[in-house]
């Protein structure tokens, strides 16, 4: 219809794409995995959903959250559970698990996920693809059917792509990122920036957290990778702090998650979001207002300390989780094996709360079970971490398609 009207088609004319239950898309309900919003129907596209229309996309459907968006696992009381296509005894991660399983599946070629705590991140290693959680802003968000972001979401939650190769994922943020009014958070940030150095920092270990022998192979894999491609690759004991940045994270969160949200996990008893939310909080007390704004000014510190690091390594190499992709739910058995992914997913919770953006590459796989690495970089500077991932990708990635397990 665009070519009859000799209109230009747009850059995802006609992919298949799908969005992530949790952002408005007009005439569907807004659910984020929830019973109690199975009637919230959007009467608007968010802007990420309008954006992906206006660049030609062909919407397939709806993706799987857990509730609230809040696990890395994938099941809810509304729509069930998601399941990780090559084998579905392990997580297919969350909260993006439908938006990356549709993808390793071949349902769409694309999938919009959100990503607050690794939702697209983790997803996008679990299924043995690609995901990419922009800079905070590049793209905009917002959702009518809900309550507007608060100070928690405003400074952590960002919508993302997942795909099969970097150079779809490229792709899909361009098209993503366009502007819109209702977001003033979203930046005017031009997609390709100025020349650095092909210099990376490898960490196998960030702040000493626990690393699986399979995960610190593929990051030094990673690292070989780019050597090979001409990068020089640094690997360092240590980076800037991550876990000071994850337990400001995880006070946030749980700040605005107190002030809005307790009742609500009553209200839909979800036994998954219950068990998870109750960890959370044992986790960390319930803040004063002056450790709250304690925890803003500190956040500030810790990323000068990164945008100072970024200036000599443009690209830092580093797991996407310290341990090899979950045995379905597992998070739910005890507070014990609870406490140890939040350790081991370190560099998921450590990134958002600084705004930088975050790329997973998938990498191989450990008999049947993906693995990979993450990619971070300076702020808009996406194009340096994808130039890096499509290095990486280069030197292979676990086949897809495929037909689920």
């Amino acid at each position: 219809m665009r070519r009859s009207r000799g209109e230009a088609p747009g850059p995802l004319a006609g992919v298949p794409i799908t969005v992530k239950v949790n952002v408005d898309q007009q005439g569907w309900a807004t659910t984020n995995g929830l019973t109690l919003q199975k009637d919230l129907v959007a009467e608007h596209d968010s802007p990420v959903v309008a954006n992906l229309r206006k660049a030609g996309a062909i919407i397939l459907g709806r993706t799987n959250t857990p509730a609230f968006s809040l696990r890395w696992f994938t099941r809810n009381l509304l729509h069930g559970a998601t399941t990780n296509p090559r084998d579905a005894s392990i997580t297919p991660g969350g909260s993006s698990g439908g938006a990356a399983a549709s993808v390793a599946a071949g349902i769409g070629a694309l999938a919009h996920g959100t990503d607050i705590g690794g939702s697209v991140r983790y997803p996008a290693y679990a299924c043995g693809i690609h995901g990419i959680r922009p800079t905070l802003g590049r793209i905009p968000a917002w959702n009518a059917t809900g309550p507007d972001r608060g100070i928690g979401a405003q400074l952590m939650a960002v919508s993302g792509p997942l795909a099969r190769t970097i150079a779809d994922l490229r792709l899909a943020l361009g098209a993503m990122s366009q502007p819109d009014a209702r977001d003033p958070w979203w930046v005017p940030a031009p997609l390709e920036g100025p020349p650095v150095p092909q210099r990376a920092a490898l960490c196998i270990a960030p702040d000493g957290m626990p690393v699986q022998a399979a995960v610190a192979a593929a990051v030094r894999d990673a690292g070989k990778r780019l050597q090979d491609a001409g990068w020089e690759v640094a690997e360092l004991p240590n980076l800037p702090p991550l876990r000071e940045s994850a337990d400001i994270q995880l006070l946030l969160w749980l700040a605005e998650s107190r002030r809005a949200g307790t009742g609500a996990y009553g209200r839909e008893g979800d036994p998954d979001a219950l068990a998870v939310f109750g960890y959370m909080e044992r986790l960390c007390a319930e803040p004063s207002l002056f450790d709250f704004q304690d925890a803003l000014q500190k956040r500030v510190g810790l990323l000068r300390q990164w945008l100072l690091f970024l200036e000599r390594y443009p690209v830092v190499v580093m797991p996407v989780s310290g341990a090899l992709p979950y045995r379905n739910h597992s998070d739910v058995e005890s507070f014990d094996g609870f406490r140890q992914m939040m350790a081991e997913q370190l560099p998921q919770l450590g990134l958002p709360v600084l705004g930088l953006p975050g790329l997973t590459v998938s990498t191989g796989l450990v008999g049947g079970v993906p693995v990979g690495v993450q990619l971070v970089g300076p702020r808009y500077r996406e194009d340096v971490l994808l130039a890096a991932g499509a290095a990486i990708e280069a030197g292979g990635v676990p086949a897809a398609p495929i037909d689920p397990a």
